[in-house]
């Protein structure tokens, strides 16, 4: 029987570092590099259309299906083939950052979500979670530092601390399978014990 590829997500708030962290592990394992929101074009679109800041304001339910969305896409049309044909699959967020912003975040129910998320996706979850973990003070600098602001980043620090508090709760609750890394140092820091977690 052909070898199942594993399925590696990124977690962390915004300014953690994961999106840098994942190419560098997508580089490394010879996987499959992809993102949520986003993945596909149409999950790409839809991306767009969530973080636009011009936009009017999008309620929680509707962001949260519209994420969904782009979820359900992107497991059928990219992920779950790659990891069918023996690829590994590293993605810059999955449902974790479901539950710990639109649940935590924006304080929709957690359970809720995480039943429609499981639908979204067919049931498929990421073999390993890699949470990327940053002092506040540090990942609002490197949010600052970036210049241009999406509807995400524009939000108050009581809306990222929830979110990180979130985060936590999930990968305590999920040892096995989330591993707590120190985001702060030197991206080739950081970047080894992002390989170390998933080596574990």
């Amino acid at each position: 029987m052909a070898r199942r590829g594993r399925f590696i997500a990124l977690e962390g708030g915004e300014g953690s570092g994961k999106s840098t962290q994942a190419a560098r592990l997508a580089g490394a394992l010879g996987a499959v590099l992809t993102r949520e929101p986003g993945g596909t074009r149409t999950g790409e679109h839809i991306r767009a259309l969530i973080l636009d800041p011009d936009l009017p304001a999008i309620g929680e339910r509707s962001e949260t299906l519209l994420l969904l969305a782009a979820r359900a896409q992107h497991v059928s049309e990219v992920i779950r083939p790659a990891l069918v044909a023996g690829r590994d699959v590293v993605c810059d967020r999955f449902s974790g950052s479901t539950l710990a912003y639109q649940g935590y975040g924006r304080g929709l129910d957690t359970a809720e979500l995480a039943r429609m998320s499981a639908w979204a996706s067919g049931g498929l979850e990421p073999d390993r979670v890699i949470l990327l973990r940053v002092p506040p003070a540090e990942a609002g600098r490197r949010r600052r530092s970036r210049g241009a602001i999406d509807r995400f980043e524009g939000e108050p620090e009581a809306f990222f601390l929830r979110v990180s508090a979130g985060f936590d709760a999930l990968a305590a609750a999920d040892p096995d399978r989330w591993s707590v890394v120190d985001g702060s140092g030197s991206v080739d820091e950081v970047g080894e014990r992002v390989a170390a977690a998933v080596s574990r």
